[in-house]
């Protein structure tokens, strides 16, 4: 299970991204992202690239709910240099785009909505949904669970265990309580962004991530 320290506050990149990562690019996290708004496309390569000089596994998680604004997402990942899309409603066209250009796909499982987002649906056919997007050739999935109106621990759990695949438990992750239901659900990632910088784990930006990184581990 690895943590994907995310750049973010309230779904959108914080405008000192860079000089936070530059800040943490010590820390015991190796998988880092942000979101498609609102840095500069230049700026997010600049990042991206220093990412990637540092060893970072990428992400590029879009928040954005039609074919054409996956697909320009898509594109941006690609002109990045990014390693795995999180986000966008399904599409075949969007997994194409993926294949073609090495970029592993992980889209949003269920009906989402809203920045912030919000996550509707029965936990039965997000399950469903999941597989079915992964027999399809998607990498895996990125599941809002601490977004979603009924049962978030039990969503988490249950989609872990049932669906063969990647699974990142992403946002609204910020309190010990939740590290410990992540832990018990087992997902292949999660990530923490607003929490960070809400200082939700005690400490600096890089204490935070070294303790929740030794926290899971544990």
């Amino acid at each position: 299970m690895e943590l994907i320290v995310m750049l973010t506050y309230n779904d959108f990149t914080v405008s000192d991204a860079a000089q936070v990562f530059d800040s943490c690019r010590e820390s015991k996290a190796s998988y880092w992202g942000f979101k498609e708004h609102p840095l500069p496309l230049e700026e997010m390569k600049q990042l991206y690239a220093e990412m990637k000089r540092c060893g970072k596994t990428t992400f590029l998680e879009v928040v954005a709910y039609s074919e054409e604004e996956g697909l320009a997402g898509a594109q941006m990942c690609v002109e990045c240099g990014c390693d795995i899309l999180m986000g966008t409603t399904f599409h075949d066209s969007i997994l194409q785009f993926c294949r073609e250009h090495d970029i592993r796909y992980m889209p949003f499982v269920g009906k989402v909505s809203g920045r912030p987002s919000v996550l509707e649906g029965s936990i039965e056919e997000m399950i469903a949904e999941a597989r079915e997007y992964i027999k399809k050739g998607a990498y895996g999935v990125d599941l809002l669970g601490y977004r979603y109106v009924g049962d978030a621990v039990r969503l988490n759990r249950e989609l872990v265990k049932q669906v063969p695949g990647a699974v990142c438990i992403a946002g609204s992750i910020d309190s010990f309580q939740r590290l410990d239901e992540v832990k018990e659900a087992n997902p292949w990632a999660f990530t923490i962004g607003s929490a960070f910088f809400n200082r939700c784990f005690g400490g600096t930006m890089h204490e935070q991530i070294d303790k929740v990184c030794d926290y899971i581990n544990q």
